[in-house]
Protein backbone atom coordinates (compact mmCIF):
# COMPACT_ATOMS: atom_id res chain seq x y z
CA UNK A 1 0.00 0.00 0.00
CA UNK A 2 3.12 2.62 0.71
CA UNK A 3 4.35 2.27 -3.11
CA UNK A 4 1.14 3.34 -3.85
CA UNK A 5 1.66 6.72 -2.54
CA UNK A 6 5.58 6.84 -3.70
CA UNK A 7 5.68 9.84 -5.29
CA UNK A 8 9.69 9.29 -6.26
CA UNK A 9 8.42 5.66 -7.45
CA UNK A 10 5.37 6.94 -9.68
CA UNK A 11 7.76 9.89 -10.95
CA UNK A 12 10.46 6.52 -12.04
CA UNK A 13 7.11 4.70 -13.68
CA UNK A 14 6.32 7.64 -16.01
CA UNK A 15 9.73 8.11 -16.88
CA UNK A 16 10.26 4.48 -18.19
CA UNK A 17 7.00 5.34 -19.94
CA UNK A 18 8.25 8.01 -21.77
CA UNK A 19 11.07 6.43 -22.21
CA UNK A 20 9.37 3.29 -23.92
CA UNK A 21 6.25 5.10 -25.86
CA UNK A 22 6.15 2.47 -28.47
CA UNK A 23 5.60 -1.07 -26.00
CA UNK A 24 3.72 1.39 -24.00
CA UNK A 25 1.28 2.33 -26.78
CA UNK A 26 1.35 -1.11 -27.84
CA UNK A 27 0.52 -3.07 -24.66
CA UNK A 28 -2.25 -0.41 -24.31
CA UNK A 29 -3.87 -0.52 -27.36
CA UNK A 30 -3.58 -4.72 -26.83
CA UNK A 31 -5.75 -3.81 -23.62
CA UNK A 32 -8.19 -0.91 -24.60
CA UNK A 33 -8.89 -3.46 -27.91
CA UNK A 34 -10.31 -6.40 -26.13
CA UNK A 35 -12.49 -4.38 -23.48
CA UNK A 36 -13.79 -2.43 -26.92
CA UNK A 37 -14.75 -5.61 -28.51
CA UNK A 38 -16.03 -7.01 -25.10
CA UNK A 39 -18.07 -3.68 -24.53
CA UNK A 40 -19.32 -3.75 -28.29
CA UNK A 41 -20.53 -7.75 -28.73
CA UNK A 42 -22.39 -7.64 -25.22
CA UNK A 43 -24.41 -4.10 -26.35
CA UNK A 44 -25.45 -5.43 -29.47
CA UNK A 45 -26.66 -8.55 -28.23
CA UNK A 46 -28.54 -6.77 -25.27
CA UNK A 47 -29.87 -4.49 -27.92
CA UNK A 48 -31.29 -8.07 -29.39
CA UNK A 49 -32.52 -9.03 -26.52
CA UNK A 50 -34.51 -5.52 -25.67
CA UNK A 51 -36.17 -6.16 -29.25
CA UNK A 52 -37.38 -9.11 -28.26
CA UNK A 53 -38.23 -7.91 -24.83
CA UNK A 54 -40.39 -4.91 -27.38
CA UNK A 55 -42.24 -7.36 -29.50
CA UNK A 56 -43.97 -8.91 -26.06
CA UNK A 57 -44.61 -5.16 -24.82
CA UNK A 58 -48.15 -4.51 -25.88
CA UNK A 59 -49.71 -7.95 -23.94
CA UNK A 60 -49.25 -9.73 -20.66
CA UNK A 61 -46.70 -12.22 -21.19
CA UNK A 62 -48.91 -15.20 -19.51
CA UNK A 63 -51.80 -14.14 -22.80
CA UNK A 64 -53.74 -16.67 -24.29
CA UNK A 65 -55.81 -15.33 -27.05
CA UNK A 66 -58.96 -18.29 -28.01
CA UNK A 67 -59.90 -16.95 -32.18
CA UNK A 68 -62.49 -18.59 -33.90
CA UNK A 69 -62.86 -19.57 -37.90
CA UNK A 70 -64.57 -22.02 -40.05
CA UNK A 71 -64.73 -25.96 -40.02
CA UNK A 72 -62.67 -27.58 -42.55
CA UNK A 73 -63.66 -30.99 -41.95
CA UNK A 74 -67.11 -33.08 -41.12
CA UNK A 75 -67.55 -33.71 -37.84
CA UNK A 76 -70.52 -35.88 -36.16
CA UNK A 77 -72.84 -35.42 -39.10
CA UNK A 78 -71.64 -32.01 -39.38
CA UNK A 79 -70.61 -30.06 -42.66
CA UNK A 80 -67.76 -28.04 -43.21
CA UNK A 81 -67.51 -24.93 -43.73
CA UNK A 82 -69.48 -23.85 -40.42
CA UNK A 83 -68.10 -20.63 -39.14
CA UNK A 84 -67.77 -21.05 -35.35
CA UNK A 85 -69.44 -18.14 -33.18
CA UNK A 86 -68.55 -17.27 -29.62
CA UNK A 87 -71.17 -16.68 -27.07
CA UNK A 88 -71.46 -15.59 -23.62
CA UNK A 89 -71.94 -19.20 -22.16
CA UNK A 90 -68.36 -19.76 -24.26
CA UNK A 91 -67.11 -16.72 -21.98
CA UNK A 92 -68.74 -18.51 -18.84
CA UNK A 93 -68.01 -22.20 -19.49
CA UNK A 94 -63.59 -20.49 -19.93
CA UNK A 95 -64.21 -19.08 -16.25
CA UNK A 96 -65.83 -21.79 -14.24
CA UNK A 97 -64.38 -24.81 -16.39
CA UNK A 98 -60.47 -23.30 -16.15
CA UNK A 99 -60.77 -21.06 -13.05
CA UNK A 100 -58.13 -22.54 -10.48
CA UNK A 101 -55.38 -22.04 -13.69
CA UNK A 102 -56.80 -18.83 -14.70
CA UNK A 103 -55.85 -15.19 -13.83
CA UNK A 104 -57.69 -12.56 -15.79
CA UNK A 105 -60.27 -13.20 -18.39
CA UNK A 106 -62.26 -11.20 -21.13
CA UNK A 107 -63.88 -11.42 -24.12
CA UNK A 108 -63.71 -8.77 -27.09
CA UNK A 109 -65.88 -7.65 -30.06
CA UNK A 110 -64.22 -5.70 -32.59
CA UNK A 111 -65.84 -2.91 -33.95
CA UNK A 112 -64.58 0.24 -36.64
CA UNK A 113 -66.79 3.57 -35.32
CA UNK A 114 -66.80 7.02 -36.61
CA UNK A 115 -66.39 9.36 -33.71
CA UNK A 116 -67.38 12.99 -33.74
CA UNK A 117 -66.78 15.53 -31.12
CA UNK A 118 -67.76 18.76 -31.97
CA UNK A 119 -66.63 20.01 -34.90
CA UNK A 120 -63.45 16.99 -34.46
CA UNK A 121 -64.12 13.61 -36.24
CA UNK A 122 -62.02 10.78 -37.05
CA UNK A 123 -62.40 6.67 -37.58
CA UNK A 124 -61.30 4.31 -34.84
CA UNK A 125 -61.63 0.47 -33.99
CA UNK A 126 -63.48 -0.24 -30.83
CA UNK A 127 -63.19 -3.23 -28.90
CA UNK A 128 -65.74 -4.26 -26.12
CA UNK A 129 -64.11 -6.02 -22.84
CA UNK A 130 -64.40 -7.17 -19.67
CA UNK A 131 -62.72 -5.32 -16.75
CA UNK A 132 -59.92 -7.82 -16.59
CA UNK A 133 -58.87 -6.86 -20.34
CA UNK A 134 -57.42 -3.98 -18.63
CA UNK A 135 -54.29 -6.00 -17.16
CA UNK A 136 -54.70 -8.37 -20.44
CA UNK A 137 -53.56 -5.45 -22.24
CA UNK A 138 -51.10 -3.33 -19.61
CA UNK A 139 -53.49 -0.80 -20.52
CA UNK A 140 -52.30 2.13 -18.23
CA UNK A 141 -54.74 4.78 -16.80
CA UNK A 142 -53.83 8.50 -17.56
CA UNK A 143 -56.79 10.14 -16.19
CA UNK A 144 -60.07 8.45 -15.18
CA UNK A 145 -60.91 5.07 -14.57
CA UNK A 146 -61.87 1.70 -16.71
CA UNK A 147 -65.19 -0.21 -17.03
CA UNK A 148 -66.38 -1.72 -13.95
CA UNK A 149 -68.68 -4.68 -13.12
CA UNK A 150 -71.08 -1.94 -12.93
CA UNK A 151 -70.73 -0.85 -16.03
CA UNK A 152 -71.74 -4.09 -17.70
CA UNK A 153 -74.38 -5.15 -15.60
CA UNK A 154 -76.15 -1.58 -16.38
CA UNK A 155 -74.98 -1.85 -19.97
CA UNK A 156 -73.74 1.33 -19.75
CA UNK A 157 -73.19 3.88 -22.40
CA UNK A 158 -69.52 4.92 -21.34
CA UNK A 159 -66.25 4.53 -23.01
CA UNK A 160 -62.30 4.30 -22.35
CA UNK A 161 -60.24 6.28 -24.99
CA UNK A 162 -56.67 6.04 -25.98
CA UNK A 163 -54.53 9.09 -25.21
CA UNK A 164 -54.22 9.93 -29.28
CA UNK A 165 -57.92 9.24 -29.56
CA UNK A 166 -58.33 12.35 -26.70
CA UNK A 167 -55.59 14.35 -29.00
CA UNK A 168 -57.42 14.14 -32.13
CA UNK A 169 -60.95 15.34 -30.89
CA UNK A 170 -59.77 17.31 -27.69
CA UNK A 171 -56.23 19.01 -28.04
CA UNK A 172 -55.81 20.40 -25.09
CA UNK A 173 -59.15 20.43 -23.71
CA UNK A 174 -60.93 18.12 -20.77
CA UNK A 175 -62.10 14.90 -22.29
CA UNK A 176 -63.48 13.16 -18.96
CA UNK A 177 -66.79 13.50 -18.30
CA UNK A 178 -67.28 14.88 -22.47
CA UNK A 179 -69.76 12.87 -24.33
CA UNK A 180 -68.26 11.80 -28.03
CA UNK A 181 -70.65 10.40 -30.84
CA UNK A 182 -69.65 7.05 -32.13
CA UNK A 183 -71.80 5.73 -35.27
CA UNK A 184 -74.65 8.08 -34.06
CA UNK A 185 -74.87 6.76 -30.21
CA UNK A 186 -73.62 9.47 -27.46
CA UNK A 187 -71.19 7.43 -25.05
CA UNK A 188 -69.50 9.32 -22.02
CA UNK A 189 -65.73 9.02 -21.54
CA UNK A 190 -64.78 8.05 -18.14
CA UNK A 191 -61.02 7.00 -18.54
CA UNK A 192 -58.04 7.76 -21.01
CA UNK A 193 -55.34 5.46 -21.40
CA UNK A 194 -51.67 4.80 -22.31
CA UNK A 195 -50.17 1.84 -23.70
CA UNK A 196 -46.24 0.79 -24.57
CA UNK A 197 -47.67 -1.05 -27.95
CA UNK A 198 -47.20 2.11 -29.82
CA UNK A 199 -49.72 4.46 -31.41
CA UNK A 200 -51.72 2.12 -33.05
CA UNK A 201 -52.81 0.71 -29.54
CA UNK A 202 -53.48 4.49 -28.43
CA UNK A 203 -55.78 4.94 -31.40
CA UNK A 204 -58.32 2.71 -29.60
CA UNK A 205 -61.46 3.23 -27.55
CA UNK A 206 -62.87 0.62 -25.01
CA UNK A 207 -66.80 0.20 -23.85
CA UNK A 208 -68.17 -2.52 -21.79
CA UNK A 209 -69.04 -5.84 -24.11
CA UNK A 210 -72.72 -5.88 -22.46
CA UNK A 211 -73.40 -2.32 -24.20
CA UNK A 212 -72.11 -3.65 -27.64
CA UNK A 213 -73.96 -6.64 -27.70
CA UNK A 214 -77.19 -4.85 -27.29
CA UNK A 215 -76.51 -2.12 -29.18
CA UNK A 216 -74.88 -3.59 -32.08
CA UNK A 217 -76.39 -6.78 -33.05
CA UNK A 218 -78.82 -7.47 -30.06
CA UNK A 219 -77.17 -10.67 -29.26
CA UNK A 220 -74.83 -12.51 -26.92
CA UNK A 221 -72.14 -12.69 -29.78
CA UNK A 222 -68.63 -12.82 -29.16
CA UNK A 223 -65.62 -12.19 -31.32
CA UNK A 224 -62.64 -13.65 -29.28
CA UNK A 225 -61.62 -15.16 -25.52
CA UNK A 226 -58.44 -13.72 -23.87
CA UNK A 227 -57.05 -14.82 -20.67
CA UNK A 228 -53.64 -14.69 -18.86
CA UNK A 229 -53.06 -18.04 -17.19
CA UNK A 230 -51.91 -18.40 -13.18
CA UNK A 231 -48.43 -17.18 -13.21
CA UNK A 232 -46.93 -20.13 -10.99
CA UNK A 233 -47.75 -22.40 -13.70
CA UNK A 234 -44.04 -23.28 -15.64
CA UNK A 235 -43.73 -22.74 -19.23
CA UNK A 236 -44.37 -26.48 -19.79
CA UNK A 237 -47.09 -26.26 -17.28
CA UNK A 238 -48.42 -23.39 -19.48
CA UNK A 239 -48.35 -24.91 -22.91
CA UNK A 240 -49.92 -27.72 -21.62
CA UNK A 241 -53.16 -25.49 -20.48
CA UNK A 242 -53.38 -23.62 -23.84
CA UNK A 243 -53.94 -27.50 -25.19
CA UNK A 244 -56.20 -28.42 -23.10
CA UNK A 245 -58.44 -25.07 -23.71
CA UNK A 246 -57.93 -25.82 -27.20
CA UNK A 247 -58.95 -29.24 -27.09
CA UNK A 248 -62.16 -28.84 -24.30
CA UNK A 249 -63.42 -26.20 -26.88
CA UNK A 250 -63.54 -28.27 -29.76
CA UNK A 251 -65.40 -30.67 -28.16
CA UNK A 252 -68.16 -28.17 -26.87
CA UNK A 253 -68.13 -26.69 -30.29
CA UNK A 254 -68.04 -30.32 -31.82
CA UNK A 255 -65.15 -30.04 -34.07
CA UNK A 256 -62.94 -32.24 -35.56
CA UNK A 257 -59.72 -32.76 -33.75
CA UNK A 258 -57.59 -32.63 -36.43
CA UNK A 259 -59.08 -29.11 -37.66
CA UNK A 260 -56.82 -26.93 -37.79
CA UNK A 261 -58.64 -23.98 -39.09
CA UNK A 262 -61.86 -24.09 -37.01
CA UNK A 263 -59.96 -22.60 -33.64
CA UNK A 264 -56.78 -21.64 -32.71
CA UNK A 265 -55.15 -21.27 -29.47
CA UNK A 266 -52.05 -18.25 -29.54
CA UNK A 267 -50.02 -19.18 -26.58
CA UNK A 268 -47.81 -16.48 -25.35
CA UNK A 269 -45.89 -19.68 -23.17
CA UNK A 270 -45.13 -20.81 -26.52
CA UNK A 271 -43.25 -17.91 -27.92
CA UNK A 272 -41.86 -16.96 -24.36
CA UNK A 273 -40.31 -20.65 -24.58
CA UNK A 274 -38.94 -20.28 -27.88
CA UNK A 275 -37.41 -16.79 -26.92
CA UNK A 276 -36.29 -17.98 -23.72
CA UNK A 277 -34.25 -20.81 -25.80
CA UNK A 278 -33.33 -18.41 -28.37
CA UNK A 279 -31.65 -15.95 -25.83
CA UNK A 280 -29.95 -18.91 -24.08
CA UNK A 281 -28.24 -19.85 -27.20
CA UNK A 282 -27.28 -15.84 -27.53
CA UNK A 283 -25.50 -15.75 -24.12
CA UNK A 284 -23.62 -18.52 -24.55
CA UNK A 285 -22.89 -17.44 -27.55
CA UNK A 286 -21.73 -14.10 -26.51
CA UNK A 287 -20.35 -15.23 -23.44
CA UNK A 288 -18.35 -17.80 -25.75
CA UNK A 289 -16.23 -14.92 -27.97
CA UNK A 290 -16.19 -12.38 -24.78
CA UNK A 291 -14.23 -15.12 -23.01
CA UNK A 292 -12.37 -15.78 -26.63
CA UNK A 293 -11.87 -12.18 -26.85
CA UNK A 294 -10.27 -11.65 -22.76
CA UNK A 295 -8.22 -14.74 -23.39
CA UNK A 296 -7.25 -13.05 -26.72
CA UNK A 297 -6.09 -10.02 -24.43
CA UNK A 298 -5.04 -11.45 -21.97
CA UNK A 299 -2.19 -13.54 -24.39
CA UNK A 300 -1.38 -9.79 -25.75
CA UNK A 301 -0.77 -8.54 -22.49
CA UNK A 302 1.49 -11.35 -21.49
CA UNK A 303 3.47 -11.42 -24.62
CA UNK A 304 4.24 -8.09 -24.38
CA UNK A 305 4.97 -7.81 -20.80
CA UNK A 306 7.60 -10.70 -21.46
CA UNK A 307 8.96 -9.05 -24.64
CA UNK A 308 9.33 -5.71 -21.95
CA UNK A 309 10.92 -7.21 -18.66
CA UNK A 310 13.48 -9.19 -21.25
CA UNK A 311 14.32 -6.10 -23.22
CA UNK A 312 14.85 -3.90 -20.32
CA UNK A 313 16.99 -7.16 -18.93
CA UNK A 314 20.28 -5.02 -18.65
CA UNK A 315 18.21 -1.79 -17.19
CA UNK A 316 17.44 -4.22 -14.22
CA UNK A 317 20.97 -5.45 -13.98
CA UNK A 318 22.13 -1.76 -13.08
CA UNK A 319 19.22 -1.15 -10.75
CA UNK A 320 20.24 -4.40 -9.12
CA UNK A 321 23.90 -3.58 -8.88
CA UNK A 322 23.45 -0.35 -7.21
CA UNK A 323 21.05 -2.12 -4.51
CA UNK A 324 17.44 -2.50 -5.51
CA UNK A 325 16.06 -5.35 -4.03
CA UNK A 326 14.51 -8.21 -6.07
CA UNK A 327 11.19 -7.14 -4.84
CA UNK A 328 11.73 -3.27 -5.44
CA UNK A 329 12.10 -4.69 -9.19
CA UNK A 330 8.72 -6.85 -8.83
CA UNK A 331 6.82 -4.20 -7.45
CA UNK A 332 7.62 -1.80 -9.97
CA UNK A 333 7.02 -4.00 -13.19
CA UNK A 334 4.03 -5.13 -11.68
CA UNK A 335 2.74 -1.11 -10.68
CA UNK A 336 3.49 -0.23 -14.65
CA UNK A 337 1.60 -2.95 -15.47
CA UNK A 338 -1.90 -2.76 -13.50
CA UNK A 339 -1.28 0.86 -14.66
CA UNK A 340 -0.74 0.44 -18.21
CA UNK A 341 -3.59 -1.93 -18.05
CA UNK A 342 -5.99 -0.36 -15.96
CA UNK A 343 -5.89 3.38 -17.97
CA UNK A 344 -6.31 1.65 -21.43
CA UNK A 345 -8.97 -1.33 -20.01
CA UNK A 346 -10.95 2.32 -18.77
CA UNK A 347 -10.52 4.02 -22.27
CA UNK A 348 -11.63 0.90 -24.31
CA UNK A 349 -14.75 0.98 -22.18
CA UNK A 350 -15.61 4.92 -23.00
CA UNK A 351 -14.92 4.51 -26.71
CA UNK A 352 -17.14 0.98 -26.39
CA UNK A 353 -20.25 3.31 -24.41
CA UNK A 354 -19.55 6.11 -26.40
CA UNK A 355 -19.74 3.96 -30.08
CA UNK A 356 -23.28 2.28 -28.81
CA UNK A 357 -24.60 5.23 -28.26
CA UNK A 358 -23.35 6.89 -31.74
CA UNK A 359 -24.69 4.13 -33.72
CA UNK A 360 -27.71 3.21 -30.97
CA UNK A 361 -30.29 4.53 -33.83
CA UNK A 362 -29.15 3.19 -36.87
CA UNK A 363 -29.35 -0.34 -35.41
CA UNK A 364 -33.03 -0.10 -34.96
CA UNK A 365 -33.30 -0.76 -38.70
CA UNK A 366 -31.68 -4.42 -37.73
CA UNK A 367 -33.63 -4.97 -34.67
CA UNK A 368 -31.33 -3.80 -32.14
CA UNK A 369 -32.79 -1.51 -30.06
CA UNK A 370 -30.87 0.41 -27.24
CA UNK A 371 -27.46 -1.56 -27.59
CA UNK A 372 -25.91 -0.90 -23.96
CA UNK A 373 -24.06 -2.60 -21.53
CA UNK A 374 -24.14 -3.69 -17.94
CA UNK A 375 -21.74 -0.91 -15.97
CA UNK A 376 -20.49 -4.17 -13.42
CA UNK A 377 -20.30 -6.61 -16.65
CA UNK A 378 -17.75 -4.65 -18.24
CA UNK A 379 -15.88 -3.46 -15.11
CA UNK A 380 -15.69 -7.49 -14.22
CA UNK A 381 -14.45 -7.92 -17.89
CA UNK A 382 -11.36 -5.16 -17.27
CA UNK A 383 -10.77 -6.53 -13.34
CA UNK A 384 -10.09 -9.44 -15.53
CA UNK A 385 -8.02 -7.90 -17.78
CA UNK A 386 -5.87 -6.49 -14.75
CA UNK A 387 -5.57 -9.34 -13.16
CA UNK A 388 -4.29 -10.82 -16.14
CA UNK A 389 -1.68 -7.93 -16.55
CA UNK A 390 -0.73 -8.12 -13.06
CA UNK A 391 0.09 -11.72 -13.36
CA UNK A 392 1.66 -11.33 -16.70
CA UNK A 393 4.44 -8.40 -15.24
CA UNK A 394 4.63 -10.87 -11.80
CA UNK A 395 5.52 -14.02 -13.44
CA UNK A 396 8.41 -12.37 -15.89
CA UNK A 397 9.29 -9.79 -13.30
CA UNK A 398 10.44 -12.52 -10.72
CA UNK A 399 12.56 -14.30 -13.18
CA UNK A 400 14.15 -11.45 -14.07
CA UNK A 401 14.93 -10.72 -10.37
CA UNK A 402 16.41 -13.93 -9.94
CA UNK A 403 18.72 -12.85 -12.69
CA UNK A 404 22.18 -11.86 -10.93
CA UNK A 405 23.72 -8.44 -11.94
CA UNK A 406 26.65 -9.41 -13.72
CA UNK A 407 24.70 -11.97 -16.01
CA UNK A 408 22.01 -9.12 -16.45
CA UNK A 409 25.01 -6.30 -17.42
CA UNK A 410 26.48 -8.73 -20.09
CA UNK A 411 22.90 -9.42 -21.65
CA UNK A 412 22.65 -8.13 -25.47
Amino acid sequence: MRLLFDIDRWQEIFQTLQKNKLRTVLAGVTIAFAILLFTLLFGIGNGLKNSFAKSFNDDAINSIFIRTGQTTKPYRGLQSGRKIQFKNDDYAYLVEEFDENVQFVSARIYKNVRAIYKSEQNNYSLRAVHPDHQFLEKTVLQQGRYINNFDLQKKSKVIVIGRLVKEDLFNNRKALGENINLNGVSYKVVGVFTDDGGDNEERIIYMPITTAQAIYGNNDYIDQLNLTYNPVLELDEAISFGNLILKKFKEKHSIDPRDQAALSVSNMAEANKGVGQFMLVLNIIILFIGIGTLIAGIIGISNIMVYIVRERTKELGIRKAIGATPNSIIGMIMMESIFVTAIAGYSGLLIGVFTLKAIGKSLEDYFIINPSVENYVVVGATIILIIAGTIAGYIPAKRAARIKPIVALNDE
